[in-house]
């Protein structure tokens, strides 16, 4: 199809970055995947999922690869449930493809994780151990009437038995719902509530920023008159730390008193490649959380392979640090399910980036070697405003080869600070693009095959489609923006919204229906190549007098400044204009700390962007903050930006890193009011 010009406004192309980075030689000549792979995926994409499918081990072959039932509109003008299938027939052990496989194959006494409780208490576990673990697990869990098809919900943080009782629950073909353990009780009460979970598995607390808190309380208020729920699992953690735990005869049991007796034999079953494997709530600010439903044959293919391309896989010399929650998707598929079925040695660090100090991340770099790090552009920034002078020598990083973001699109600038300082402008950078619907990465450079942009995730994947569309589903020409679709199904997809297909339909679905595109919800522009650039969300796109600017690539021009360590942009009503621009800006020194220094850096801003945007782009306001609101999964939460500047209530808070954030910026904003 031969791009036309959209027929509605679409989001401005106002950035154009040109430095570029070709793939190092050394790295392309031994990479795992080669620009050969396009080609072949695209003559025949399902025979190539169908080979990828092939690196799993599967007790009984499938007898359909895929089939598809696109949304369409019958004859009393209804849209009817989309559903996709993938492997169907083929059975398989999720757990069993990510560790009992690899012990099998000689490989038990490689290490599966190293462990970093904030702390300082350490662990490596390897494969062989962690086998034992998970079939502990798995026999505790049956013993506690955990059955196929049942749900557990699991309140844990960044520890090795978080890992050990999430395959275990998909040992036995239950499913897993992970929650972030910094959520309320109401936030855990509704995914209680939402999934009829019969047991949740929790702690007596958690250590966060340095301090050991108490979590059992909040446990109990989640499940307080849940009827679905027969068991609490108690994993203890903090210990002496926090006592006086609350506690439920009869219904609360300790993990050390169930999985720390249980056998360490268990004969695992397989199951049904569209078994679902795990529920995946968004989070957001406001409306109800989505539980995405994600199975487990299409989910493991595309994960497993994914990990294995983009982040060029090596399981005899890599250690590998995905720096994500295990509750959130980043950490399913590339902690979890991602590294494990490739047999890689990982790391995972319980704490906070600067408990007890700011370094915490490259000290742990150097102490086990870590080859790829994979960490949110939210803390590359962070690091720029903490490290303006980069990286101290003091500190070893010369083992990293490839570095990886996810979580938003980077701010170029962010992106060559994070390429220099801690990739020693030397280790390509992997800038992926997906979402929890999707399961697994879309859009990423091949790190032996592209010529990277700072700030771009480039094209979709082998096997994969993508494409930036106007409001009536064509696509732009390059140069321009519009919306960001996918054409076409795939392995990884979530299957549907639990307890509410109709949702799923709709969320998705609906708005390209015609085309049968998924729609993804973000802003996206072709660039003179072709390649992509994310725009952000599209309902963060900003509309000034008529032209639609994306936040991204203001934000992006604002962290340009070396002042500047990170920005984020909201809409705000103008009686002029429509919609105006507000920037909320953590200045990278000590610049700004008094009157006439503030006022002169925002003067400088304002003419900064004007300059390199042009007039439209100028922000009416800019407040000097000391932080923006950023999840632990690392997004900025732009909505409370936007309540913070209108004066409206804040929604749900409960996902922040820090929740004192917004009321400092309330502040600050209403000082700037007077």
């Amino acid at each position: 199809m031969v791009p036309t010009a959209p027929s509605q406004p679409t989001i401005q192309n106002l950035l154009s970055e040109t430095r570029r980075y070709p793939a190092p030689a050394d790295f392309a000549a031994q990479a795992n995947v080669d620009a050969t792979w396009w080609d072949r995926a695209a003559a025949d994409p399902v025979a190539f999922w169908e080979e990828q499918a092939g690196r799993l081990d599967w007790a009984e072959p499938w007898q359909t690869a895929h089939t598809w039932r696109p949304a369409s509109t019958s004859d009393t003008g209804e849209l009817s449930i989309p559903k996709a299938e993938w492997f169907a027939g083929g059975k398989l052990n999720v757990a069993v493809n990510c560790v009992d496989r690899h012990v099998a194959s000689g490989n038990g006494d490689r290490v599966a994780f190293h462990f970093e409780g904030e702390p300082g208490d350490r662990r490596s576990i390897s494969y062989a151990e962690l086998q034992r673990e998970v079939s502990k697990a798995a026999n505790a869990l049956t013993a506690l009437g955990i059955e196929q098809g049942d749900r557990v919900v699991v309140y844990l943080p960044v520890i090795v038995e978080t890992i050990v009782i999430t395959l275990a629950i998909a040992r036995i073909g239950a499913v897993h719902s992970l929650v972030f353990g910094g959520f309320s009780a109401e936030a855990l009460r509704f995914r209680v509530e939402d999934t009829g979970a019969k047991l949740l598995v929790t702690s007596d607390g958690q250590y966060r920023r340095g301090t050991a808190v108490a979590v059992k309380e909040a446990a109990d208020a989640a499940v307080a008159g849940v009827d679905s729920i027969e068991h609490v699992l108690v994993v203890r953690r903090t210990g002496e730390a926090t006592p006086d735990i609350p506690w439920t005869d009869g219904r609360d049991v300790w993990w050390h008193e169930s999985v720390g007796v249980a056998s360490e034999i268990h004969e695992p079953e397989f199951f049904d490649a569209e078994t679902p494997l795990f529920i995946m709530y968004t989070s957001g600010t406001t409306g109800k959380p989505k539980g995405l439903v994600h199975t487990s044959g299409g989910y493991l293919t595309h994960a497993s392979w994914s990990h294995w391309a983009v982040f060029d896989a090596k399981p005899e010399t890599d250690v590998y640090w995905c720096t994500a929650d295990l509750a959130w998707v980043t950490a399913h598929t590339y902690v979890l399910y991602g590294p494990l079925s490739n047999g890689v040695t990982s790391v995972i660090y319980e704490g906070t980036p600067n408990t007890p100090h700011t370094a915490r991340h490259f000290e742990i770099i150097e102490r086990y070697g870590v080859t790829t790090y994979y960490t949110a552009p939210t803390l590359i920034r962070t690091f720029m405003t903490w490290f303006a002078d980069g990286v101290p020598a003091s500190y070893d990083l010369s083992s990293i080869r490839l570095l990886g973001t996810v979580g938003e699109a980077i701010n170029p600038e962010a992106w060559v600070w994070f390429y220099e300082n801690i990739g020693g402008g030397r280790a390509p950078i992997v800038d992926t693009w997906w979402q929890s619907e999707t399961g697994a990465a879309v859009m990423a450079p091949l790190p032996g095959v592209s010529t990277l942009k700072p700030g771009s995730a480039l094209r979709a994947l082998p096997g994969l489609r993508t494409l930036v569309v106007d409001d009536d589903g064509v696509q732009v020409p390059r140069g321009s923006g519009g919306y960001l679709v996918i054409d076409g199904t795939y392995p990884g997809m979530a299957r549907t919204v639990w307890g509410n297909p109709e949702r799923y339909r709709d969320s998705y679905w609906a708005r390209f229906a015609t085309q049968g595109y998924y729609f993804s919800g973000d802003g996206a522009k072709y660039d003179d190549d072709g390649d992509i650039w994310l725009l952000g969300r599209v309902d963060d796109v900003i509309n000034v007098s008529g032209h639609r600017l994306s936040t991204i690539e203001i934000e992006s021009a604002l962290v340009a400044r070396a002042a500047v360590g990170e920005a984020g942009v909201v809409r705000v009503a103008d009686a002029t204009t429509g919609e105006a621009i507000a920037a909320f800006v953590i200045p990278s020194g000590v610049g700004g700390t008094d009157a006439d220094a503030s006022a002169a850096l925002v003067a400088e801003l304002r003419a900064h962007v004007t300059r390199v945007i042009g007039p439209i782009a100028k922000p009416r306001d800019i407040y000097l903050v000391p932080d923006v609101p950023k999840t632990r999964s690392g997004k900025i939460m732009r909505r409370l930006l936007e309540d913070i500047a209108a004066g409206r209530p804040l929604g749900d808070t409960s996902s922040l890193q820090d929740a004192t954030v917004p009321a400092r910026i309330a502040e600050i904003v209403a000082a700037n009011a007077d």
